[in-house]
């Protein structure tokens, strides 16, 4: 369904792109999947925001899916200096998790996990 949809959504230069879908190892939490996706926004913007952006703009949107861990990264195009990291854990237990732990990083200028 996801899939059907970002497809839908991939006319005239927009969408998703996914650059990479393979898999990974890390020594901390073992066997993954990696992905890199490209989610092109250009004509998702208002006119105002169009005219200062270049017409190639995108998102990148990085994931080490570890299940039940996620670590996913994003970062623009347009500020390549700046990226959001987030790490989620599943857990079975309907929300009732007393331990919740809220940690974001921004403006990251070190290198990438993979």
């Amino acid at each position: 369904m996801i899939s059907k949809h970002s497809h839908e959504q991939s006319d005239r230069g927009e969408g998703v792109e996914v650059v990479q879908n393979e898999p990974f190892e890390d020594p901390h939490h073992g066997n993954g999947q990696f992905t890199e996706k490209r989610v092109y926004l250009n004509s998702k913007l208002p006119s105002w925001a169009r005219a200062v952006v270049p017409k190639i703009f995108y998102v990148t949107e990085k994931a080490w899916n570890y299940y039940p861990y996620t670590i996913t990264g994003k970062s623009c195009s347009f500020l390549p200096k700046f990226s959001i990291h987030i790490e989620t854990k599943y857990e079975d237990n309907k929300g009732s998790n007393d331990r919740v732990q809220w940690r974001f990083i921004c403006f990251q200028t070190t290198g990438d996990r993979g």
